[in-house]
């Protein structure tokens, strides 16, 4: 077995054993409490930069499939686990966790008291880390930690956005034409929008209002995606721009950007929203539902109060802002993910909403 070390900037050092790939990493350490899904985690652009714990004990005992992938390839700078399935048992499944991020050069951590750490963060705040399986001198590995740039500030989203423009599954021939802003998206919002009969293009974070607006599609979809959301000044500009044009639907990121263009602020979090059964109180209808989400960064409410904006969905953990809809505009957005992925179906609906919107549109009711 490989040794390695955790490092955290506060101090704490813990030693565990390695797997996936060897060397040094660093990100900020976060924590998610899903019971499953590990596969769609590492794989969401949303947790690029971050160091990801999971609270499960036990991670790595369904494998790897060529299905469940949100991107490309894993996006977390490392993982951490308290322990590490030597085996695996799925039908679908193609190779081992240890296998598959060796494989993508992601360096792994297990052995280590999770719980612990999890406790650190939440007391503390996440914090900035380093897993090494190089350097095991405690004094230097808290000194890298401490390097690490802070998340606020940080535009991420330069690193998990597309290159060029494409059509997600260009043989779809669907009734509605909808241009997906990309800071880092999910597949599985790609394949909820062509599930509703619409056809998606997919457009880099940079992509100018005006490009957009030529192509005059039916709606516009704001993607989730990491970082700061105050970064992104050059898509919040561009969003400023497109609000009042088409009817638009904000994800996560996409929905802290849209209340930045309508005047919002945001904030760091103490340790964010990051699981699989987080409660969320729609306003609208006084229903409940049971959410996934991922974010380090929200939205200040008291932000809102002077806007043309409802506030239609809190959560019922901490009260912050879950979602928000133009009054005057086709227009909204949620904090968490209606497309899961993992995690509960109650939020679906978003998607329906949001090509309601988009038939009301083609009819020419706004």
């Amino acid at each position: 077995m490989r040794k390695a070390k955790i490092a955290l900037e506060n101090g704490i050092v813990i030693e565990g054993v390695n797997f996936g790939a060897e060397g040094e990493t660093y990100g900020e350490v976060v924590f998610n409490t899903a019971l499953t899904g590990y596969q769609e985690m590492i794989t969401d652009p949303s947790y690029k930069g971050q160091i990801l714990i999971f609270t499960n004990p036990l991670i790595g005992n369904y494998g790897i499939n060529d299905e469940d992938i949100e991107s490309r390839s894993p996006q977390v700078a490392g993982v951490v686990v308290r322990e590490i399935s030597k085996f695996y048992s799925n039908w679908r499944a193609s190779e081992s966790l240890d296998s598959y991020l060796k494989r993508h050069n992601i360096v792994g951590i297990s052995n280590v008291d999770t719980r612990f750490l999890v406790r650190q963060i939440r007391d503390k705040g996440a914090m900035r880390g380093v897993i090494s399986t190089l350097d095991f001198d405690d004094k230097s590995l808290i000194e890298k930690a401490r390097s690490i740039p802070q998340m606020s500030g940080l535009d991420l989203a330069k690193f998990t956005t597309t290159e060029e423009s494409y059509i997600f599954n260009p043989e779809n021939n669907a009734k509605f034409f909808v241009v997906l802003y990309d800071f880092g998206v999910k597949l599985n919002i790609l394949r909820k929008l062509e599930k509703l009969n619409c056809k998606v293009l997919v457009v880099p974070a940079h992509t100018d209002a005006k490009d957009i607006l030529s192509l005059n599609p039916d709606g516009i979809v704001l993607s989730n995606g990491p970082g700061d959301p105050s970064a992104l000044t050059y898509a919040i500009n561009n969003i400023k721009k497109l609000i009042s044009k088409k009817p638009i639907l904000g994800i996560c990121l996409g929905h802290q950007l849209l209340s930045l263009a309508v005047g919002g602020k945001t904030y760091k979090m103490k340790f964010g929203h990051r699981g699989s059964n987080h409660p969320v109180k729609n306003l609208i209808t006084e229903k409940i539902e049971i959410t996934s989400q991922n974010h380090g960064f929200a939205v200040d409410p008291e932000s809102l109060k002077e806007s043309d904006v409802e506030i239609t969905h809190i959560s019922l953990n901490d009260g912050t802002v879950e979602g928000i809809a133009l009054k005057n505009f086709p227009v909204f957005s949620v904090q968490y993910h209606p497309e899961a992925s993992p995690g509960p179906h109650d939020s679906e609906y978003i998607f329906k909403n949001f090509v309601y919107l988009l038939q009301k549109t083609q009819n020419n009711v706004f």
